[in-house]
């Protein structure tokens, strides 16, 4: 590893020019990345409320609808604003009142029920059909130019229109995220490090890291606003260890080799053999991830992955050139580190080791069950500011119309008109449905079929399918909606074996069954290949069952604490921080591990062993866990998506507990368990003895 530090020390300028020209096609992928709005698209693509999806673009050329609410405007400016709207590109059809009927025809002629499905006092409502699908590039500018079209009094609400926003506000919030993590990570790594320049290209090199990872995922072509949002500030908190790492391993070579070149070779080795099997396990966790059917888990992992990869490669190359290069001005800028040494901490562990111990049995039990019974929420337009457009068009579809939500009713175009009206019917009684609506309606209204437009027909019904839209009083991801799916869908089935009830209630619905499955199989699999690691690495049964316990109780309690506080959390949040906090901190834990076991090893006996691995661990997992904290905790309080804030949130309170738990957990659990952590320790140990012994007999 050291003739590769050489390397890097030889050519640490070419090295750094190249890192700087692939910024250029780093950042034209970045921009040529599309970003993904819509959360229910990650769903798989073999359940039925997926397959209709497709059938609705396939078949009727449309994969979204809006309702628009209209407020004051006479029937004949009405018509006039849809004839307007009917212009806007990649708006397929209207459907209002003069879609069947002339205006010259009073609407209150109409059916009882079709009149105040679409009428309510001074309000009337219009479906919009679009041509593309819900988060579509082409859905999403139309959205925009009805926006622009339309009067103050007039309310866009549906899916569309929150992913609208949701980018709007994202595109908005995204750089402020950036650069607030940059700003509170470099106040802790001021007051931690012992050099005022050193931080800014600890951030300089990482930042070059997350651009060629943001730029890379053009071969993805397409990534989640999440994974957008959370990425690179993710990137920063987890792979800032890498950095000090190599700067504290530089320091302690320079003490005793004066060629600062060869002490950064030395540094340089030092750090791929120490990063790239700590480095393993946050790879993994991110990896596990890959393994939900709900897609947004590859997504993020694939991302994070192949960020931290990056982050190692960017540690062991871009940052040392930097260190070299900027030799001289960082000696200028040196300071005596602000933080504390925290002389006595080790000592004062082992000796309280027994609290420690009490603290995690006492803790262990109630925050497993906030853990297991901490609140999700699957509705994320409910945590969105309540001033955006759709937010307020939705809340006004409610309070006129009594709608929260809108189905559409995919049926064989075979099925006959009568046992669609009774179908219809039975619907209807279904409770919280206000109307189903479709041709059959407007048949059954006695208007004569050779009336009905073409244009309407044709959005409504082909030679496969036929289309009916329901409207319902209760909202998306509700106890209430979710069992009004469950019946609409069974009334479906009874008449039509082929039927689809489709919209967003019902992805909702299966988007709840399929991460709770998502929680267990992502968890299990993110704890197995974290312990298989760590059982390759130490070679030890009871290491790794001793780890991950400390870090698995470091989540419970960072997971439980919303149950206690009564906060509800996004459904992503259970799926992911737990792996996240799990890759992200085990670090912490194999550091101090591996100090032990050699101070062990060395014939050092247990309490000073474990009282030295603590000491000399805790400064740099103090700084690395404060790193991470500032990283998330500044974007948590200052989005306004509830959903990046909740994560970020999550991840640095998860961040400061996992430091606590390693610092003080950790060590208690080495002054219990030594002798069965040490018991095969020390037989390995014995055994390569006696293998050196005969080595030299040979000889």
């Amino acid at each position: 590893m050291e003739k590769f530090g050489r390397a890097v020390v030889r050519l640490r300028i070419p090295i750094l020019i190249l890192g700087l020209a692939l910024l250029v096609p780093s950042f034209l992928g970045y921009v040529n990345t599309r970003v993904n709005y819509d959360i229910l698209s990650y769903l798989p693509e073999n359940i039925e409320t997926m397959v209709g999806q497709d059938i609705l673009v396939d078949e009727f050329g449309t994969g979204a609808f809006s309702m628009f609410v209209v407020e004051g405007m006479a029937p004949r400016e009405v018509s006039r604003l849809k004839e307007e709207i009917e212009q806007v590109e990649y708006v397929e059809k209207v459907i209002w009142y003069d879609s069947v009927m002339d205006l010259s025809v009073p609407m209150e002629v109409m059916p009882d029920e079709l009149y105040e499905a679409f009428n309510s006092g001074d309000a009337t409502m219009m479906a919009i059909i679009f041509s593309e699908t819900t988060s579509a590039d082409g859905t999403m500018e139309a959205i925009e130019n009805i926006r622009k079209v339309a009067d103050k009094n007039c309310f866009l609400s549906g899916m569309s229109a929150v992913v609208t926003d949701t980018k709007n506000l994202s595109e908005r919030e995204a750089p402020i995220y950036v650069c607030i993590a940059v700003l509170l990570s470099c106040l802790v790594l001021s007051l931690t490090m012992d050099s005022f320049l050193i931080p800014f290209l600890f951030l300089l090199s990482i930042g070059m890291a997350i651009i060629y990872n943001l730029g890379s995922n053009v071969f993805m072509g397409e990534i989640s606003y999440i994974t957008k949002a959370l990425s690179a500030v993710l990137q920063l908190g987890v792979t800032m260890d890498y950095s000090i790492f190599l700067w504290h391993s530089y320091q302690d070579k320079n003490r005793t080799i004066p060629d600062k070149k060869q002490a950064m070779a030395g540094a340089i080795g030092e750090t791929i053999t120490s990063v790239v099997s700590s480095s393993m396990t946050t790879v993994a966790g991110f990896i596990a991830l890959c393994f939900m059917s709900f897609t947004l888990g590859m997504d993020l992992g694939i991302v994070m992955a192949k960020g931290v990869v990056i982050g190692v490669i960017a540690c062991i190359t871009v940052l040392p050139s930097m260190i070299l290069i900027f030799d001289k001005a960082l000696n200028k800028t040196h300071h005596k580190a602000l933080l504390p040494d925290l002389n006595g901490i080790g000592a004062f562990v082992t000796k309280h080791y027994r609290i420690f111990i009490g603290v995690f049995a006492f803790l262990l039990l109630p925050a497993l069950y906030g853990y297991k019974n901490t609140g999700v929420y699957y509705n994320l337009d409910e945590t969105l500011p309540r001033d955006l457009p759709s937010i307020v068009a939705n809340e006004k579809l409610n309070e006129k119309f009594d709608m929260n939500a809108t189905h559409m009713l995919l049926l064989d175009a075979q099925l006959s008109d009568k046992d669609v009206r009774h179908m219809a019917q039975e619907m209807k009684e279904v409770e919280g449905v206000n109307w189903v609506l479709g041709l059959n309606a407007l048949k059954g209204a006695s208007i004569p079929e050779e009336f009905i437009p073409s244009g309407l027909t044709q959005s409504l019904e082909n030679e496969n399918w036929q289309l009916l839209l329901i409207g319902s009083q209760y909202k998306v991801a509700s106890q209430e909606v979710n069992a009004q799916c469950e019946r609409l869908s069974a009334i479906c089935k009874a008449w039509d074996g082929k039927g689809m009830l489709v919209g967003e209630a019902p992805c909702t619905k299966d988007l709840i069954e399929i991460t709770d499955k998502d929680f267990e199989t992502v968890s299990v699999v993110s704890i197995g290949v974290i312990f298989l690691i760590i059982l390759l690495v130490f070679r030890s049964i009871s290491l790794p069952v001793i780890l991950v316990a400390v870090i698995e109780m470091a989540i419970f309690v960072n997971m439980g604490i919303p149950y206690y506080t009564g906060t509800e959390i996004p459904f992503i949040a259970s799926v992911v921080i737990g792996t996240i906090q799990l890759g992200a901190t085990v670090d912490y834990a194999i550091l101090m591990t591996t100090r032990y076991r050699k101070e062990r090893f060395e014939g050092v006996d247990k309490k000073e062993a474990v009282t030295i691995a603590c000491q000399s661990s805790v400064k740099s997992i103090l700084v690395s866990a404060l790193s991470f904290f500032a990283a998330t905790f500044g974007v948590g309080l200052y989005s306004n998506i509830d959903m990046i804030s909740s994560l970020c949130t999550l991840m640095a309170r998860g961040a400061l507990i996992s430091m606590v738990s390693v610092i003080f957990i950790l060590p208690s659990m080495f002054m219990v368990f030594d002798a069965v952590i040490m018991r095969r320790g020390f037989r390995n140990r014995k055994n390569k003895k006696h293998a050196i012994r005969q080595e030299a007999v040979t000889l």
